[in-house]
């Protein structure tokens, strides 16, 4: 496959982030922010005067991520969080009728596991999945070495999946903290860097409920490599040793040496993950 120059955007609640991308970001890497809580078309008219600064002729393609949900068939974004006013929208076509160039949109989840697979520690993977820790928990599924966002957009909520007295994202995201122990997730994460043990503690039994989520990935999909992104990640040194105790567990043991779970270490993930949209879905 040629890589040719792509614009990924990666759009969130308040501000949206993009560059150009031709295997690797060209150039400066702009930031605008948004009026989220605006009109419909009020939005659209922030993310097109970003989007202007961007376009030239060189760029063959646009890839955004937005974090709401995608149904490809229908080309329809949809209940995208924080932006109230997109509850259903036809992103890809207005972008596609200003700038007439072909625009692929998707869940930022599943962008962050395309930014992996073709510029981070998937580049060279058959099949992953790219986990999101943070105020939620996401999921992108790259099965064959193409996205598999499922027929409605929603493969990969496994977050949203029941678990306990409540569901696997109240006790597998950055809400654990407040959910269980009532305390601010940063400050636990800065006692736990000052070797606190209570903290440490809270950690390790984060580091089992993510076991355990990983477990429920591992039954649905047998797939070689799983990344953690999201802030939460950078706690990894403070909850591996119990996830990987818990995943000792796993029905099927001798899966579990053949398994590759690793942080994300890739910087602007979602602006690339956007941009490999472009690349997804030319293919």
């Amino acid at each position: 496959m040629e890589y040719k120059n792509v614009i990924g955007i990666d759009l969130g609640g308040t501000n949206v982030r993009g560059a150009v991308v031709n295997e690797q970001i060209r150039g400066t890497i702009l930031s605008k922010r948004i009026h989220s809580g605006g009109s419909a078309d009020e939005v659209l008219q922030d993310l097109f005067s970003f989007t202007d600064q961007l376009i030239d002729p060189s760029v063959t393609a646009i890839g955004i991520g937005v974090p709401g949900l995608v149904r490809q068939q229908e080309k329809m974004v949809y209940d995208v969080v924080y932006i109230p006013s997109w509850k259903k929208i036809p992103l890809q076509q207005l972008m596609e009728d200003r700038y007439r160039v072909p625009v692929y949109a998707e869940n930022d989840a599943n962008c962050f596991a395309l930014g992996e697979f073709y510029f981070g520690k998937g580049r060279g993977v058959t099949d992953l999945v790219g986990v999101t820790l943070g105020t939620g928990l996401g999921a992108g599924i790259i099965v064959n070495k193409r996205l598999h966002p499922g027929r409605n957009g929603g493969a990969g909520e496994f977050g949203m999946v029941d678990y306990l007295d409540h569901n696997v994202e109240y006790y597998t995201s950055g809400q654990f903290f407040r959910n269980v122990h009532d305390r601010d997730g940063e400050t636990v994460f800065r006692e736990a860097s000052a070797g606190e043990p209570s903290a440490l503690d809270m950690y390790a039994e984060f580091g089992v409920h993510l076991g355990n989520t990983i477990k429920t990935i591992l039954y649905a999909l047998d797939v070689e490599l799983i990344i953690l992104g999201g802030s939460v990640r950078k706690a990894w040194p403070f909850f591996s040793t119990a996830m990987w105790k818990q995943l000792q567990t796993f029905g099927f043991p001798s899966v579990i040496p053949q398994i590759r779970i690793e942080g994300s270490d890739l910087q602007n993930a979602g602006i690339l993950g956007a941009a490999g949209l472009c690349y997804n879905f030319a293919e």
